[in-house]
């Protein structure tokens, strides 16, 4: 019996953030290492078929780091990094979009359609949904076909989103003579989340969150302020792949999405134990100042 009233209760904890989100849309950027445990990768496609469910319209924004590397070392593709950007040559860039729009893509769908839910796979180049053009070259090193965005047209997006659909969508963008760019997810879920006015903006990785001190876990950081988040950069605190999140958190909120939050992928129903729990987990990002005293 109090095994079924501690999940009653747990309800009823949940039912006043459902009556908040209710209609609302929410970008949630998923890949990386959080795609690589199957039972983790259950749940979290169980979190998003569920806040569709529940009248919430999730948006989905994905990566494939890990498989992009794996398959690009099968061709004997080299892979190169630089600021936490994938130097993406002539040839890497048939292999990212083969990989991000088909075979990832895909499986999201599917997994999500499964379940229950009725995903739709996109990549940026469908009806020209994100616009880019090639990144200038960062302390004179050529990142190759590694994309900017330049627009994102949300329109598709918002029709589907506010039906009864769940956008799956590929960080594949294209200029205006269909070429195809190598566009961070991070930094396309940042751009969506403020082109759709998001009420939220999730970005799932492998860590806990925002961490003041890297090498000490009792240093997370619940939520944390814009200004604090370029002091820790400036610091070296915040950097390497973490650069993307916190800059697509920050252009999020700039343009209008209500708050952020950078959550651990890699522990089971990380979005429903985030926004339908009054304590939360990971690191919420927000405007106004907080009382960390950084």
């Amino acid at each position: 019996m109090n095994t079924l009233i501690y999940k009653a209760n747990i309800l009823v904890e949940a039912l006043p953030y459902i009556q908040k989100l209710r209609g609302k849309t929410i970008v949630i950027k998923y890949g990386g290492n959080a795609m690589v445990d199957e039972d983790i990768t259950k749940t979290i496609m169980q979190d998003i078929t569920l806040l569709k469910y529940v009248g919430v319209n999730p948006v989905v924004v994905h990566g494939g780091g890990p498989k992009i590397s794996e398959t690009l070392d099968v061709m004997n593709i080299k892979s190169e990094f630089y600021k936490g950007l994938r130097i993406t040559n002539k040839d890497a860039i048939d292999v990212v979009q083969m990989v991000l729009a088909g075979s990832i893509n895909k499986d999201i769908v599917a997994q999500i359609n499964c379940l229950g839910g009725k995903a739709i796979g996109l990549c940026g180049k469908d009806g020209n949904l994100i616009l880019a053009e090639k990144k200038k070259n960062i302390e004179n090193v050529d990142l190759g076909y590694v994309g900017e965005i330049k627009k994102i047209n949300s329109k598709m997006i918002e029709l589907l989103a506010q039906d009864e659909y769940i956008p799956v969508i590929a960080p594949i963008g294209t200029d205006s003579e269909g070429q195809s760019y190598n566009i961070n997810a991070d930094t396309a879920a940042g751009e969506i989340a403020a082109a759709l006015k998001a009420e939220k903006l999730i970005f799932l990785t492998d860590i806990d969150g925002i961490y003041l001190d890297p090498k000490d876990p009792n240093s997370l950081l619940s939520v944390i302020s814009i200004g604090e988040i370029y002091e820790l950069m400036d610091k070296g605190i915040i950097s390497g792949g973490m650069i993307p999140k916190v800059l697509g958190c920050i252009k999020a909120l700039q343009q209008g999405v209500n708050r952020t939050h950078i959550l651990n992928g890699t522990i089971p129903h990380p979005i429903l134990l985030e926004i339908f729990t009054d304590k939360g987990i990971g690191t919420m990002v927000v405007k106004e100042e907080t009382n960390n005293g950084l």
